[in-house]
């Protein structure tokens, strides 16, 4: 199948894109600036900016698949003032995302993955709260709702993710190796109270290949792998550093996980399990021993 991966240049995009290439799908990538890893390099690029740019002038024909990596969270919130936190996951979340999937449906796409976020089907009550799990949900309610015969679209929503691609630099996760090892100088080492699950991008990327085969049409998927506490997701850093550690845990704002991205709340336990697993036949089991290859990449680079 001819696929183009919205978000192709990141790590979840990007490793999909490895993946189903892998499988002999013809991927496209399309985002904002061209790769700069050498592993997606070869790949055909279309440069568009999924809100900005007019989508509906044909840059969309021709693909059989549809696989959305994109949307904005607080990484890209504007701190100049220049938008409200509201106008701007209005813009480029509630309103961008549902008109790129109109675009994709009128160019004869047939079948999409949208990958969101686990917020709104895990922590319901911030949906009114917070401007960003509101967007998310909004977003997703509307692309789903485009399903029909001609297009059928699953979302795909995912924890917190895990996960390597050769030339990619992820900084909160070498933040974690760097915390872990104890090289964070004048940073305690201590776990927050509560957890999460976590879902790693070969995990994910298998998921998105068994939604574009055979998902179902309209369904928004939660997706994961494993609930671990966060001092049990910590221990798993110390360990494959080898310091290991029974860490503390304590109530305060953690300074690798600042509540301002802790949309569920601090201290909260999201824990849940995982869905989809058999149907879109994805493998799970896989968390430690991607940060254990996190941390020998780490090691390499410096």
């Amino acid at each position: 199948m001819k696929v183009l991966v919205v978000g192709g240049t990141g790590l979840i995009g990007g490793h999909a894109a490895l993946f189903l290439a892998d499988k002999g799908h013809d991927v496209t990538l399309m985002a904002r600036s061209a790769p700069s890893v050498p592993a997606l390099a070869g790949f055909p690029f279309i440069p568009t900016h999924y809100v900005d740019d007019d989508v509906a002038d044909g840059r969309l024909q021709g693909f059989d698949w549809l696989v959305f990596a994109a949307g904005v969270d607080i990484r890209q919130l504007p701190q100049d003032g220049s938008m409200t936190e509201d106008a701007f996951y209005t813009r480029y979340n509630s309103e961008g995302i549902p008109r790129f999937f109109a675009a994709a449906k009128a160019a004869g796409i047939k079948r999409a993955a949208y990958i969101g976020t686990f917020y709104p089907q895990v922590a319901p009550d911030k949906i009114e709260v917070s401007p960003y799990v509101r967007s998310r949900k909004l977003a997703d309610d509307s692309i789903r709702a485009m399903s029909d015969e001609s297009f059928a679209v699953c979302s795909l929503n995912a924890p917190f993710v895990l996960g390597h691609l050769p030339g990619l630099e992820v900084e909160h996760l070498y933040y974690n190796y760097l915390y872990a090892a104890g090289l964070m100088e004048g940073v305690p080492l201590f776990a927050p109270e509560g957890g999460t699950n976590h879902i790693t991008t070969p995990s994910l990327s298998e998921a998105v290949l068994g939604a574009l085969e055979h998902g179902e049409s309209g369904r928004a998927y939660l997706v994961g792998d494993q609930n671990l506490s966060w001092k049990a997701y910590f221990q798993l850093w110390c360990d494959a550093v080898g310091n290991p550690q029974d860490l503390e845990v304590r109530s305060e704002e953690h300074p690798l996980l600042p509540d301002i991205i802790m949309f569920a709340g601090r201290g909260a336990t999201v824990s849940y399990q995982p869905e989809g697993v058999k149907e879109l036949g994805y493998g799970t089991g896989r968390v430690a021993g991607t940060i254990a290859e996190l941390v020998a990449h780490f090691r390499e680079s410096q």
